[in-house]
Parts: C-alpha cells; sequence; structure tokens
C-alpha cells in the first residue's frame, strides 16, 4: 500500500513539473531571456518533483513552492510578460500543506502560500490589483481553496479510519461475546450430563458390585459374569463421563487423555466380560496415529463391538487391524443369530456414527452381510495421515 502511494505521488509530480514548465517554456520569455526562463524552468521542476517527498516535508515544500511562483513572476514582470503562468505545483503543495500538516504550522503554512499568489499578482501588475475583491478572491481560490480541501481529505480519511475501527473492534467485542456464550452453552451441557447421568451409572455399578457379592457363593456363575460385566461397564461408563466432561469445561489435563488404539486390549476385556468371545489379529507394523484420528479409530473399534454385542449371535466376534504404508484398516465380522428378530434385520444404528467418523478423515466404509447371510461385516479403511 505505501508503495503504491509513493509511485501515485510521483506521477503527480512529475505531470505537475511537465505542466508547469512547458506553460512557463511557452509563454514567450525563453525568446528574450533563454538562460533567465531555463533556470526558471529547473527551479519550477524542481520545486514540482519534491512533491514527491514525504509528507513530513509538506511545509517545507509549500514555501518553496511560493519562491517558485515569486521567481516566475519576476522574470515574467523583468521581461513585460504579463501573461499567466501554470500553478499546478503550488495548488498540489497548498493541499498537502492541508492534508498533512496540522495545528499552528499548517496555518501558517497556508498564510504564507496565500502572500505568496498576492505578492505575484502585485509583482505582474495585474488587472486583479485595480480590484481588491479580485485580488482576494484569486489568492483564496490558489493559496486557500487546496489547504482546505486537503484539511477535508484528512478530516474524511480520519473518520472513515475511526468508523473502521469501531466496526473492527465491535467485532471482536462479538466474537468474544459469542465465545463466552458458547463457553457457558458447554458448561451447561456439563452440569446437565452430570446432574442426569451420573448418578443413574453410579447407582447402576454399586448395585451391580452388591448383587455380584450377594451371588458369589451361589452355584449361578453366569449371572455373577453378567452381574461383574455390568458393573465394570459403568465404571469404564463413569470414566469416559468424566472425561467428556472435562473436555467440555475445556480441560485437557496430560494424565487424562483420550483412549486410542493402544487402549482397544481394555476396550476388548469388557467385551469378553459381557459372554462374547473376541479374537484379536494386528498386521504390520504398529505406527502412532495422530492423537485425533486415534480417538476416532478407538471409537469406531467401540461402535463395531457394541453392534457385534447387540445385533450378533452374542457369542463370537472376529477383530482385524491391519496398519499399511499409508493407511489402517479396522475390520469387525460376527455370525448372525439363526432366527433375527424383526427389528434386528435393520442395518445398525451406530453405523451411522462409523460412517461420519471414518468421512471425517476421508476414510472408506463398508459392511453388510456375506453370500450366505450368516455373517455381518464392517470394514473400515482411512489414511494414516488423517485429512
Amino acid at each position: 500500500m505505501s508503495r503504491s502511494l509513493a509511485r501515485q505521488s510521483l506521477v503527480v509530480a512529475v505531470v505537475a513539473a511537465l505542466i508547469d514548465a512547458v506553460v512557463l517554456g511557452l509563454c514567450g520569455v525563453f525568446t528574450v531571456a533563454p538562460w533567465q526562463t531555463v533556470a526558471a524552468v529547473a527551479a519550477i521542476v524542481a520545486g514540482d518533483l519534491a512533491l514527491a517527498a514525504p509528507p513530513r516535508t509538506a511545509g517545507v515544500v509549500a514555501v518553496a513552492q511560493v519562491l517558485v511562483r515569486l521567481l516566475a513572476a519576476w522574470l515574467l514582470h523583468q521581461y513585460g510578460f504579463g501573461t499567466r503562468f501554470a500553478d499546478v505545483g503550488f495548488l498540489v503543495a497548498g493541499y498537502r500543506a492541508g492534508a498533512w500538516l496540522s495545528g499552528p504550522k499548517s496555518v501558517l503554512t497556508m498564510l504564507v502560500m496565500c502572500g505568496g499568489v498576492a505578492a505575484a499578482h502585485l509583482l505582474i501588475g495585474s488587472k486583479n490589483d485595480n480590484d481588491w475583491r479580485l485580488l482576494l478572491a484569486t489568492t483564496a481560490a490558489a493559496g486557500c481553496v487546496p489547504w482546505l480541501v486537503g484539511r477535508y481529505t484528512a478530516a474524511r480519511g480520519a473518520y472513515i479510519a475511526d468508523l473502521e475501527q469501531r466496526e473492527r473492534l465491535r467485532r471482536q467485542e462479538h466474537q468474544v461475546a459469542l465465545e463466552r456464550a458458547v463457553t457457558e452453552e458447554r458448561a451447561a451441557i456439563a452440569r446437565d450430563l452430570h446432574d442426569v447421568i451420573s448418578h443413574h451409572v453410579s447407582a447402576i455399578g454399586i448395585h451391580a458390585g452388591a448383587a455380584r457379592m450377594a451371588m458369589a457363593d451361589t452355584a449361578n456363575g453366569t449371572a455373577t459374569r453378567s452381574l461383574a460385566a455390568v458393573e465394570s461397564s459403568s465404571r469404564a461408563a463413569m470414566v469416559d463421563l468424566r472425561r467428556q466432561l472435562d473436555l467440555l469445561h475445556g480441560r485437557d489435563d496430560a494424565g487424562q487423555r483420550q483412549p486410542g488404539l493402544a487402549d482397544i486390549d481394555g476396550l476388548v476385556d469388557h467385551v469378553r466380560a459381557a459372554g462374547m468371545n473376541v479374537e484379536v489379529a494386528v498386521r504390520g507394523s504398529v505406527v502412532e496415529l495422530p492423537e485425533s484420528l486415534d480417538v476416532t479409530v478407538y471409537r469406531i473399534v467401540q461402535e463395531m463391538l457394541t453392534n457385534a454385542l447387540r445385533h450378533g449371535d452374542g457369542e463370537q466376534a472376529r477383530l482385524e487391524v491391519a496398519y499399511r504404508p499409508e493407511r489402517v484398516l479396522i475390520r469387525a465380522t460376527n455370525p448372525m443369530p439363526p432366527a433375527p428378530a424383526a427389528e434386528d434385520t435393520a442395518v445398525p444404528r451406530g453405523l451411522g456414527g462409523i460412517r461420519r467418523r471414518t468421512e471425517l478423515f476421508d476414510g472408506e466404509l463398508d459392511y453388510g452381510l456375506d453370500e450366505s447371510g450368516t455373517s455381518w461385516h464392517t470394514a473400515v479403511s482411512v489414511p494414516i495421515g488423517g485429512s
């Protein structure tokens, strides 16, 4: 942006120098005083090119323009020329003084320029000298109006900048308020989850533990194992619940990391405790996955085993994890019940969650019954790098 403004200032300075120099050179004085005219033209060109100087030089450049104007007026008067010379550089200098200077320095520069205009007209002997009103109007037009336009432009630019700054502050405040509202809503959700779920899950675990101990002396081993599974699952649910509540509260302690593929053995043990035999096969060299992908793969495996437990025969399942150079593949298979209930013939609902998690990492999902219709498979393939 600053380079663009510098280039535009240079273009203005060059155009002003060309116009002012050409007008003075063609007014006829060159034929009678060539060397003096060349010197005056050089002074005009130098003064106009100074318009490309930094803003802090606006006052000096304006005074230089006054001197150049008086020099040109003296030259024309010396050889009897009353032709009006061009004042493009003079007008631009007045505009710069109004736009870039402030306080008494700006006003003083404007008064010096007005004095230069009046002195030049008096020196040439213009017809405006006979009417003070015309002289005053000419002086104000060349010395004061460009300065006023510069002041107005600077004030307008400052006003627009102030409006833009206020708009940025308003947007920042709105963003902060939005983030605060989201944080408060997350905290409210966390409180609700704790109040609604925590008590009931804890009660389930307590009652299951009491029932298991009461039945420990009986011969009903199946009931004891089931109660142990309920107790273990409720404790695992409480651990996951607390972890999710910490995330909602914005806390992610290093000691409470999210589960990943390294925790699948514990997940499989929970399913086995529920009475289903799970065979696990890991192929390829184990690769450390990105944390977000690691958590997602764990949740996918969790949903696969849950579907196998709920919709399969409940007795056995097979889980395969294969590490390939650029992808990780997870496949779960389980036999289907010989005569499934009508509501169990539909696609398991948990597949929707598996699909969303898979698509989040540009993965692929495949599921369905085999040709015999006795075995269900769910397979997921995701890039190791994630998306």
